[in-house]
């Protein structure tokens, strides 16, 4: 019984050429084609997405700037990103790098124009304190962002979606619209903005406020209060109660006097035609009438 083997060629083992075969053997490499001339299946070209549009974690001195990249519609740029893809770009930037941060070091939360919620804002802020980071200040060109900022108890600054991030503009911008913020400013907590500021709480000790325009505090005022930080001596300061650690309007600086009132009344603070701080009763106040004021 003659027994018959079978065997099974695979791609990685091409059919032997039979020697006795006059026909020549099948030619089985593939086609070359020249670089500057790509097949009809080649892979396209890979976007390349700039660094204004990346999550960037920079030191600058003894801080950390966090940059969140802004919304597209804002840049007219085709590539935009959702939070989720904000949100993992982060965390891949905070477990990619070496730690090359001091413990507790302050972070500077960079905005921009992009919309954040309480809830979006207070898991960037776990995720840095994880890793011994402190959420400290946020920049933002937006008033709902600003708002979640500072109730949640950071210090703000407000600024103009075209302004740059951190760096003061020489020349007087035009106002931003009111900032009412609703809540009790703590030690430690700053909020700046290019216009008026309408504090719906207190002042606490420690905490300030730099404003363009006014300042009206719906409660006791005992921190710090700058008002017409861009130069307007104009601008008012005012407060249910007025005991502050410090006032300036414009370049004018004063602050409480040692010894409190008998009884505390709605004030106002201004620029008198005098060049000083003057405090008045809200009830009988009005405001100077300045010749030659810019």
């Amino acid at each position: 019984m003659t027994s018959d083997t079978s065997s099974i060629s695979t791609p990685s083992d091409p059919p032997e050429a039979s020697s006795t075969s006059s026909e020549p053997p099948m030619d089985l490499s593939l086609p070359s084609s020249s670089p500057s001339e790509p097949t009809s299946d080649a892979r396209p070209n890979l976007i390349d997405i700039p660094e204004n549009l990346q999550v960037r974690l920079k030191p600058e001195g003894d801080k950390l700037l966090l940059i969140l990249p802004p919304d597209a519609e804002q840049t007219k740029s085709p590539i935009g990103f959702s939070w989720n893809e904000v949100w993992q770009q982060f965390k891949q930037q905070l477990s990619a790098r070496e730690r090359f941060w001091q413990p507790n070091s302050a972070v500077y939360l960079m905005v921009g124009d992009r919309l954040l919620d309480n809830r979006q804002l207070q898991a960037i802020a776990d995720e840095l304190s994880d890793l011994q980071l402190q959420l400290r200040w946020v920049y933002t060109s937006r008033r709902q962002t600003a708002v979640v900022a500072a109730t949640a108890g950071y210090s703000v600054e407000q600024q103009t979606a075209a302004a740059p991030i951190a760096k003061p503009t020489t020349a007087a911008p035009s106002m931003e619209e009111p900032l009412y913020v609703q809540m009790t400013l703590r030690s430690g907590t700053e909020i700046r903005h290019n216009g008026t500021v309408v504090v719906l709480g207190d002042l606490n000790p420690g905490s300030s406020v730099i404003a363009a325009g006014d300042i009206l505090v719906w409660g006791r005022l005992r921190g710090v209060a700058h008002a017409g930080c861009k130069g307007d001596s104009r601008c008012l300061i005012l407060a249910l109660q007025l005991e502050p650690t410090q006032i300036r309007i414009a370049d004018f600086v004063a602050r409480a006097p040692e010894t409190p009132p008998a009884h505390y009344h709605p004030e106002v603070a201004y620029v008198s035609p005098k060049r000083t701080i003057r405090i008045a009763r809200a009830s009988d106040f009005q405001r100077p009438e300045w010749e030659n004021q810019a």
